[in-house]
Formats: C-alpha cells, sequence, structure tokens
C-alpha cells in the first residue's frame, strides 16, 4: 500500500500545474485495486461544476506525462472524472471550499445515541470539524468520523 500513496503523491505532484492552468480544483487522487484491475483516478471539480470536456482534456495531456514518466509498475487503468454528488471531504481544500454548506457526517460509534448528522459545516482544523445542528454547533474530532461528504437531497 505504501507503493500506491507514492503513486497518488506522484501523481497529484504532476497534474497540479495542469490543473491550475486550466483553472480548476484538484478534489482526489487514488491508485486502487478492484476485482483484478488497478485503477489511477484524478478527481477535479470547478465553481459550477466540472464537464466532460474538462475531463477529457486533462486526461489527453496527463496520458502523455504519465508515458513519459512511467512510475507505476503495473499494468492500471487511468481515469480523470468528477468527484460526483456524493463526494467524499477529505483534504484541507475540501473542507476549505465547503465551509458554509450542508454536510452529511457519521461516525464510528454512537454520539449522542446517533451515528448520522446532518448540518452545515462552520468550521475546521487539522484534528476538528465543526457542524451546526439546528443552531447548535457540535465538535467532532476527524478520527469519530467514518465519512463526512456534501449533502445532496435526491
Amino acid at each position: 500500500m505504501a507503493a500506491f500513496k507514492n503513486y497518488e503523491e506522484k501523481t497529484t505532484e504532476l497534474c497540479m500545474p495542469l490543473i491550475e492552468e486550466m483553472g480548476l480544483i484538484l478534489w482526489d487522487v487514488e491508485f486502487l485495486k478492484e476485482g483484478a484491475e488497478h485503477y489511477l483516478r484524478i478527481y477535479i471539480d470547478k465553481e459550477g461544476g466540472v464537464g466532460i470536456d474538462e475531463c477529457e482534456a486533462l486526461s489527453r495531456r496527463m496520458n502523455e506525462i504519465l508515458d513519459r514518466e512511467d512510475f507505476i509498475d503495473q499494468e492500471y487503468i487511468f481515469e480523470v472524472s468528477s468527484p460526483g454528488l456524493f463526494r467524499p471531504l477529505k483534504r484541507e481544500n475540501d473542507f476549505k471550499h465547503s465551509v458554509g454548506r450542508m454536510v452529511e457526517a457519521h461516525t464510528f460509534a454512537p454520539k449522542d445515541g446517533q451515528k448520522e448528522f446532518f448540518g452545515t459545516l462552520t468550521a475546521y482544523s487539522d484534528d476538528d470539524v465543526t457542524i451546526s445542528i439546528d443552531g447548535i454547533d457540535t465538535v467532532f474530532t476527524k478520527k469519530e468520523l467514518s465519512l463526512i461528504r456534501l449533502y445532496t437531497e435526491i
């Protein structure tokens, strides 16, 4: 798994100049195994949402870089995608762009008798997340949370 982390970090380093040049936001980079296949995925976004054209443009440019750098030891499928409606918040930038928005949070263990919380993300730090639930600020340590993502009503 350390190799997977290295692949993600190197990919992030290589794609950031392109992402900034294209006016996009890097949401996440992941290298993982699903079934028999390995996948390298870059998730991008921008204000107002990202479309297929931006994903395709970044994919074409990154394919050239990935082929030239050739730092991944096994075969993989490369994808560039929007993080989707149910995007988890993982990095500081994710939290920064989500302050003031509705979130859904799930805890590993019950807190005040429940494990699911819905409210407005009002603050975050390296260790904590504050969510206003019915006008009351509730602080969660990030270690308590099994998932936090933007809330989308379908």
